[in-house]
């Protein structure tokens, strides 16, 4: 149902743009014929904005996937780089909520392992919003950060390496079938900043699916059985996600396309010294306001990888 008030709202967007398309045509024909000037100025004006907000419609088609009107799962990871890496990390989780909160969607980390000095070594975000998916699979990838360490004291520039992740929210108890024998399944203690015990009870769970290898685990809630069925949620949109991987690497063979895995697969740079800058190395799109883009305005970067990936 959820779905198909989603496409109902489309059609009527797209047919309340053509009414005023044909509402503008009239005008402008009535502006020639009358050699009304002023007419002719607010005519040309509004169809200014028509074609802003129809290009803007068109790159809604991009989000076309069968998962891209979901809500999102996203994981980071430090990479190598000890603390720098791991304070990185943490402005990439808090660049990703702020731009979440801007466009009014709800999030919740289920997840935060923190940094001995400073930072996170990794953290899990659910995302909740209309296409959520869509917006943020783009997103996953290396992103790569070139800054003056503040934790150098010969103030040395440092290049840091940060892995996000980004999942569909499973929505269905048949989309994914997990054996419950395939699951090992760990309990401990949630442990807080800095590594200090919070609970005396061991409320941590950690699931680990044994024919791939997945690891998730969940502590942010007070409650093992609670945390155990969030971790259960992010190995399953994981192995969603793997599926998706799976058949994307298949398409990329019949495309003739090479597909560089894991770390080597760097999308974004992210400058603050000895200039500043953050440029995606997949559309080459780059701005210069550095600081407005990690204080969470991602729409025009993910917008260009939208356009560029518009029809594939």
């Amino acid at each position: 149902m959820r779905r198909i008030a989603e496409l109902r709202e489309q059609v009527d967007s797209w047919r309340a743009l053509e009414l005023r398309a044909n509402e503008l045509f009239d005008l402008s024909e009535l502006a020639s014929a009358e050699s009304d000037q002023e007419l002719a100025t607010d005519v040309e004006r509004d169809v200014s904005h028509l074609v802003e907000e129809v290009s803007e419609k068109e790159l809604d088609l991009a989000l076309s996937g069968p998962y891209d009107r979901r809500d999102a799962i996203l994981a980071i990871h430090a990479g190598a780089g000890g603390t720098d890496s791991q304070d990185w990390a943490e402005m990439l989780l808090r660049m990703y909520l702020r731009w979440a909160d801007k466009r009014g969607y709800s999030t919740k980390v289920v997840d935060l392992m923190a940094g001995e000095e400073a930072g996170i070594k990794s953290a899990t975000v659910e995302v909740h919003g209309k296409d959520a998916y869509g917006y943020l699979r783009g997103e996953r990838g290396v992103h790569r950060l070139v800054r003056i360490s503040p934790f150098d004291s010969s103030k040395s520039r440092h290049t840091s390496f940060v892995l996000a992740e980004v999942m569909p929210e499973v929505e269905s108890d048949t989309e994914i079938e997990i054996d419950s024998d395939d699951l090992r399944i760990d309990v401990f203690k949630a442990s807080g900043h800095g590594g200090q015990s919070v609970q005396k009870n061991s409320t941590a769970v950690r699931i680990t699916h044994l024919p791939t290898g997945i690891v998730v685990s969940c502590q942010n809630e007070r409650s093992q059985g609670r945390n155990k069925d969030l971790a259960m949620k992010v190995l399953e949109s994981r192995l969603l996600e793997l599926e998706l991987e799976r058949q994307a690497d298949e398409k990329a063979k019949l495309k003739g396309k090479h597909i560089s895995p894991g770390w080597g697969n760097q999308i974004r740079s992210y400058v603050l010294h000895p200039y500043k800058m953050v440029k995606d190395h997949r559309t080459d799109f780059e701005t210069s306001d550095a600081e407005n883009v990690l204080d969470g305005d991602l729409d025009p970067l993910l917008r260009a990888y939208q356009r560029a990936t518009l029809g594939d």
